[in-house]
């Protein structure tokens, strides 16, 4: 299909009206004046085109709309190391709030399990148009869950943990086991087969970060102190508390996912919850994302969350970007998704005006070349 004479929002150079040519689901040519070939042409004279959204920390479908314990698969809370439970054995695709975030525009979410545990289980990554888990998956795994904070102590008071020195050490003590399996194993040395540490080696080889829940300065600090210790990638999902110590982060070139913040400030540790954050993360030069953290703030919010962080005084671009290419940077997706660019998975949406305005109308979805919405 060739697309043409729309105001194309590349998220990889200026907005420029043009055209866009679209083959075997990518990008194949993107430019201006294209002429037509053997294929069906669109004039999007008047509307605004700009890659699907990206969410690069949520739990879509794996808490179901309306309904308790039966549709709530977030937490195994029977034990604070499970890092080997898989997000996309939990993730309910029939859910209705799939389908809204696809009509929303939100094309690519890392989804996984919520922050009750040390360690959680995996994230993965899935497109939200199909209806099967595996062919929508395009990585899994792609980030490991760990938590930081009041969560686990609150899950785990007077059981395993009480203080956040019970957190960091039970943190420490799984990636030091690993790390010895690991080593064994490659030795030629007899082990037994222990899941949650096989679990554990994409992350001990830095093949996979660990996603670290944390809001508070103090636990930042904690995940980055690990990191180090034990050389493995992390990101800050969260971040709540980092305008204190934007220097800190900066200097470990850890990237930060904000969010959620259009809810109520339920815990202690949310307490300087503010959508000038993402703006203080652009001006130190922190790569960063907006996140609903959905179900907290509902997926389709994704947009509202930049609109709020860009009134707040985040410049309309970065905002974008935000919710865009810079999640796909954070997830290594960006080889895929996140910008309009020939190669890319062509995933956009068609608007009528900006996409964060709120009285932006989505003409049309399209993942992989394909019409969704």
């Amino acid at each position: 299909m060739l697309f043409k004479n729309a105001t194309i929002y590349t998220m990889e150079q200026e907005p420029f009206v043009g055209d866009f040519r679209v083959n075997k689901g990518i990008f194949t040519e993107i430019g201006k004046n294209l002429e037509p070939k053997d294929e069906d042409v669109q004039d999007l004279t008047g509307f605004n085109v700009y890659p699907g959204m990206v969410e690069a920390h949520c739990h879509l479908g794996m808490e179901e709309t309306a309904i308790g314990f039966e549709g709530n698969d977030l937490n195994e809370i029977t034990n604070p190391i499970t890092p080997n439970m898989r997000g996309i054995d939990g993730c309910n695709l029939m859910d209705e709030t799939v389908q809204t975030a696809l009509e929303a525009g939100i094309t690519t979410v890392a989804a996984g399990p919520g922050s009750a545990n040390v360690l959680g289980g995996t994230f993965f990554a899935y497109k939200t148009k199909g209806n099967c888990i595996d062919e929508m998956t395009i990585q899994n795994p792609i980030a490991m869950k760990a938590a930081f904070g009041e969560n686990p102590k609150n899950c785990y008071r007077g059981k395993n943990i009480d203080t956040r020195m019970q957190i960091s050490a039970l943190l420490r003590e799984t990636l030091a086991k690993t790390k010895e399996y690991m080593m064994k194993k490659e030795a030629g040395k007899d082990v037994d087969y222990d899941q949650k540490l096989e679990a554990m080696i994409p992350v001990i080889k830095k093949e996979i970060p660990l996603k670290c829940h944390a809001h508070r300065a103090d636990d930042m600090l904690t995940a980055i102190r690990i990191a180090k210790e034990y050389d493995i990638e992390i990101t800050l999902d969260h971040a709540t508390d980092s305008q204190v110590i934007l220097d800190q982060i900066k200097e470990s070139g850890f990237p930060c996912i904000c969010g959620p913040s259009l809810c109520h400030k339920d815990k202690f540790e949310c307490a300087n919850d503010s959508f000038e954050t993402p703006n203080k993360m652009y001006e130190k030069g922190i790569l960063f994302a907006i996140t609903t953290d959905s179900p907290f703030n509902p997926q389709q919010y994704l947009p509202i969350n930049a609109a709020l962080a860009h009134k707040a005084g985040l410049s309309e671009n970065e905002a974008i970007k935000a919710i865009t290419i810079n999640p796909a940077k954070i997830l290594h997706l960006d080889n895929r998704v996140g910008s309009i660019k020939t190669g890319k998975d062509a995933d956009f949406i068609i608007c009528t005006k900006s996409l964060i305005d709120l009285n932006n109308t989505i003409k049309n979805v399209y993942i992989n070349g394909i019409k969704a919405v």
